[in-house]
């Protein structure tokens, strides 16, 4: 389904699923057999597939290959609880990535309803696995429509630039998601547009995400790009190069606060003092209604390896013996830094009122 080539990082047909192993780029293209939910587990707890998008669907689709085919005994209640308690498991693979968990409540949700039905198992595994193939399919569609809507905004309120140039941070592309993409489906679109200067990307240390995917991708489509180290962010702002700064999401609190990969929040304070526009852009689905604010977002902690050893831990020891490591996957960025929120249903901006905050379950509602 979907997809070409080196930027397809989810391979699937029903039965089958190959994730590219996004560790060993861009030197080598590498795609890894899922055989089933643990093996979704690991390769979404050790970033072989990574991006909050593309994080749900292969979990869905993992559990989808170990269901498709599987010789099940038991009653349809049965075999609902069986994907239930299977679906818990893989969220607990990276529980900050809400859309992991939302797909996984919505999916529980229709596999429990079904049971009520059918007249035997296969009749639920049935249903997830269609419901499975279809978050594939739907997230391509969504990712073009936040791409359209975030590049006609950008144009209409960047009036006075001919040409605009943007910086993103960590990978938001083919590689974070079914294809396309959240923030780099904007520059993808900008460019499309014929209005693209030029793409900036941070390193995104100290996994890289930056320099080893998003580089990637924007060699691939032939986009104007140039790779900045994370600390040169500010000084790039300051000589005036930046028109806009248009990162993803891991997870939306409904005050607008955004949990996203570490660095963030520096980009945001930067912009901020720069008097550059600072974008999110992600699906509905990375808003989390549920949480008022970023102080109950809970970040996760990565390997100390990442920070002590090259390749994002993969590589030799460069760090000195003996010294503690504190590296965050994640930061919050307050939604006082943000400009507006771009998803597929349009662009979340800010009340004309005088708290100026977002109103983001209003426009959920009004957007149904």
């Amino acid at each position: 389904m979907g997809g070409s080539d080196a930027l397809q990082s989810i391979v699937y047909a029903r039965g089958s699923l190959r994730l590219l192993d996004q560790r060993k780029l861009p030197l080598e293209v590498v795609y890894i057999d899922i055989k089933g939910a643990t093996d979704g587990w690991n390769a979404i707890r050790d970033m072989v597939v990574r991006g909050a998008p593309a994080i749900a669907i292969a979990a869905a689709l993992a559990l989808a290959v170990e269901v498709s085919d599987l010789d099940f005994t038991g009653t349809p209640a049965e075999a609902a609880s069986f994907v239930s308690k299977k679906l818990e498991y893989l969220v607990s693979s990276r529980p900050t990535a809400v859309n992991l968990s939302d797909a996984a409540t919505k999916l529980q949700t229709l596999v429990s309803k079904k049971s009520e039905t059918a007249k035997d198992a296969k009749a639920i595994f049935q249903v997830y696995v269609e419901a499975a193939e279809a978050m594939l399919i739907d997230d391509v569609a969504d990712n073009k429509a936040i791409g359209s809507h975030g590049a006609k905004f950008l144009q209409r309120h960047l009036g006075n630039s001919k040409t605009i140039s943007v910086l993103t941070h960590c990978n938001t592309g083919s590689l974070a998601t079914a294809g396309y993409g959240t923030a780099l489906g904007v520059i993808r679109a900008l460019h499309s547009d014929g209005v693209l200067d030029k793409a900036f990307c941070t390193e995104t240390r100290p996994f890289n995400q930056g320099s080893r995917l998003t580089a990637f991708e924007l060699v691939h489509d032939k986009i104007p790009a140039t790779l900045i180290a994370d600390s040169a962010a500010a000084a790039l702002m300051r000589q005036g190069r930046v028109h806009a700064v248009i990162v993803g999401a891991d997870r939306i609190t409904a005050n607008g606060d955004t949990a996203n990969k570490i660095g963030t929040y520096n980009l945001a304070i930067s912009a901020n003092h720069h008097g550059v526009q600072f974008y999110v852009a992600a699906p509905v689905t990375s808003i989390d209604l549920s949480l008022p604010s970023g102080e109950q977002i809970v970040i996760e902690q990565r390997s100390p390896k990442e920070l002590l050893n090259s390749e994002g831990g993969l590589g030799k020891q460069v760090a000195a013996p003996g010294i503690s490591v504190w590296n965050p996957a994640f930061d919050v960025t307050p939604a006082n830094l943000i400009t507006g929120i771009i998803t597929e249903k349009g662009v979340i901006t800010k009340s004309d009122n005088d708290d100026g905050a977002f109103d983001i379950k209003g426009f959920i509602e009004s957007a149904k």
